[in-house]
């Protein structure tokens, strides 16, 4: 039976390291500033954005929500970015996704001051990870799943990585990072996605395989080679009379049916989804400690 990576208890570590950090730059002088910003009041944002505060205040960050009502206009919300970039209490800046449809949100994305963007998406911070220059900042999710290989001690050093997911938010990424030259990296990367011919064919070759492609329970046994490493990055409701809430979560990987094959696998809640805002606070103590 796998071994079962448990993102809660590597979060907490990172978390802890973020706090020793914390204390380092308050002795300078300095407090890491967290700024979300909620536009409408999708209830899965509502969630994440709710977390993400209590966390902040948990460390000790200085941490400011703006909540602005659905229909609200692109030239307003780039002007409270605008206001954020300028605030020097602020380090970092998440406009929190997905946004309301009339918003153009690569457009607000390329208006956060990169050096605020700890979500990692700013083209000035891709640029960096394709350009391997650790000044930048990485997209939180993909950092998490590496933080999680490290932390059990699974080494991508040579292997075979199968990525099932495109997006820039985890699969473009992850592979960027993991095919970079470092200690946790130097993987041979592959990037499969919906349409690949004969996905199964693909996804067995690999040593570790990352679901991210969005689909409740995609990844079968079929999908696994035996030994192999799983990552899980989806999280989907799925509905469920059974449940008090009336749905389960669930992630894009089958578990009761991939489990018996992996060496190791995240399960879902509770593997990839607490490293994300783990690395969210990272980064942005990062970017406080490189602040002027």
């Amino acid at each position: 039976m796998a071994e079962r990576i448990d993102g809660k208890k590597v979060s907490g570590a990172v978390l802890e390291e973020c706090r020793a950090e914390i204390a380092r730059l308050d002795g300078q002088g300095k407090k890491p500033g967290l700024a979300v910003v909620l536009v409408g009041s999708d209830p899965a944002s509502q969630v994440y954005v709710g977390s993400k505060e209590r966390t902040c205040t948990d460390l000790g960050m200085h941490s400011k929500k703006l909540e602005f009502p659905a229909d609200m206009s692109q030239e307003d919300l780039l002007q409270a970015v605008a206001d954020l970039n300028a605030d020097p209490a602020i380090h970092g800046i998440l406009v929190q996704s997905p946004l309301p449809k009339h918003l153009d949100e690569g457009l607000v994305v390329r208006a956060i001051d990169p050096a605020k963007d700890v979500d990692g998406f700013h083209p000035e911070n891709v640029a960096k990870l394709a350009l391997e220059d650790t000044s930048g900042f990485v997209p939180c999710t993909p950092l998490g799943c590496q933080r999680l290989l490290e932390a059990y001690d699974i080494s991508p050093q040579g292997k075979h990585v199968v990525i099932v997911g495109r997006s820039l938010i985890v699969g473009k990424s992850l592979a960027l990072l993991l095919m970079a030259k470092g200690e946790w990296a130097n993987a041979t990367v592959t990037v499969a996605h919906s349409r690949t011919t004969d996905l199964p064919s693909v996804t067995r070759q690999a040593d570790i395989l990352v679901a991210a492609v969005g689909v409740p329970e995609m990844i079968k046994a079929e999908h696994v080679r035996d030994g192999a490493v799983v990552i899980d990055v989806g999280v989907n409701r799925v509905d469920d009379p059974s449940k008090k809430r009336g749905y389960r979560l669930c992630g894009d990987v089958d578990f009761a049916e991939v489990e018996p094959l992996a060496s190791a696998i995240t399960p879902v809640p509770g593997g990839v989804g607490p490293m994300t805002i783990a690395m969210l606070m990272r980064n942005t103590v990062k970017a406080c400690d490189q602040s002027g």
